[in-house]
């Protein structure tokens, strides 16, 4: 098995050039560095990761703790950041905090004994056991998808973001779905939220009452309901709507669990989208188009928000001691045929931002 010493001799340096190259722990010359890289390669040597790790007290892995990890939203995120982790030359702990608080505190503090230099998290609704753990041991965070802050911009009321964030816009989405439905005629324009206490559940509610607004509508409070972000969750508030006097003509879903849940429930019901009930959805997925009709939604950048936490975290890393920021990344309306459009002649949502 090749050392570094072999790695050396084999370029033409010193050990300690080498040690820096592979630690990264002194500026080298390009072409210097290019030679122990291509000795490296040459020679098949493996660098011991633990001894490194002790030299350099990093460790060169990042932990991520997101729940539902069998969600294609979720997975999506995952491939992100496993992806650009690995360009950077980083390993990836994973652990699933399944939204529950005490699960979560607990396995981001393994993750964090495990001496990751960094983690990315989506906080679940009750997070402030995890966001004390990880302020009292400053611990480099990044918060995913969903934001520790006040609904609007993920701000606490000091105006400023405790840890960074990366998150995709979730307000003016929603309300372009509730918008176009009413441009299509619907009064009763109904929201099953995701679960209470989630910042993304709170910014897609302002959202929907924003798009009523817009478009002169009255918020019936009935018409708002929680499905729990889960499709059996979704079923029972899907049933609760069309039971009232009056029932919803059109309806929006956060996310793409409740989005199945729906559909199950009208089923059920031996109703049918469209025809009977118009459909758009928060979150596109895989299958969205596979459906009949097909599902109008709104696509998340997902990937791209994996990527730009693993950007965040190793900047935070680098610069441990610079403020906090929160990055939105931009969605994009899919427009498809579960709306009531012609499918031949489909009228996308109206490009058009809502006035906050």
């Amino acid at each position: 098995m090749a050392t570094m010493a072999d790695v050396a001799r084999q370029a033409g340096v010193s050990v300690a050039t080498v040690s820096h190259v592979l630690n990264e722990t002194r500026p080298v010359l390009p072409h210097t560095r290019q030679a122990v890289l291509d000795a490296v390669e040459e020679l098949g040597y493996t660098p011991n990761s633990l001894a490194r790790s002790l030299v350099t007290s990093r460790t060169r892995s990042i932990g991520l703790a997101v729940s539902a990890i069998s969600n294609p939203y979720f997975t999506e995120l995952l491939q992100g950041v496993e992806a650009a982790a690995l360009e950077r030359g980083y390993s990836l702990l994973i652990a699933d905090p399944h939204d529950d608080p005490v699960h979560e505190r607990k396995v981001v503090q393994l993750l964090h004994e495990r001496r990751v230099d960094g983690v990315i998290v989506a906080p679940s609704a009750e997070p402030d056991g995890l966001l004390t753990y990880l302020t009292r041991h400053r611990v480099p965070t990044v918060l995913l998808d969903r934001t520790a802050g006040t609904p609007a911009d993920g701000a606490p009321a000091d105006g400023a973001p405790r840890f960074d964030q990366v998150c995709a816009e979730n307000t003016e989405p929603t309300a372009r779905l509730v918008t176009h439905l009413a441009g299509l005629g619907h009064r009763r324009i109904a929201f099953v939220a995701g679960l209470p206490g989630l910042s993304t559940t709170a910014e897609r509610i302002i959202g929907y009452r924003r798009g009523l607004a817009a478009a002169g509508l009255p918020c019936d409070e009935r018409l708002l309901v929680h499905g729990d972000s889960a499709s059996a969750g979704a079923e029972r508030a899907t049933a609760a709507l069309l039971s009232l006097d009056t029932p919803p003509t059109a309806l929006v879903t956060g996310n793409n669990a409740m989005t199945l849940g729906v559909l199950r429930e009208l089923r059920a019901r031996g109703l049918t989208v469209p025809d009977d009930l118009a459909l758009c959805c928060f979150d596109d997925f895989a299958w969205a188009d596979l459906f009949s009709p097909r599902l109008t939604a709104i696509a998340q950048p997902s990937k791209d928000m994996g990527v730009q936490a693993v950007r965040v975290l190793l900047e935070r890393i680098a610069a441990p001691h610079g403020p906090a920021r929160t990055v939105r990344l931009p969605c994009t309306v899919v427009h498809r045929t579960s709306c009531g459009c012609d499918p031949d002649r489909p009228s996308a949502p109206s490009e058009k931002g809502i006035a906050p």
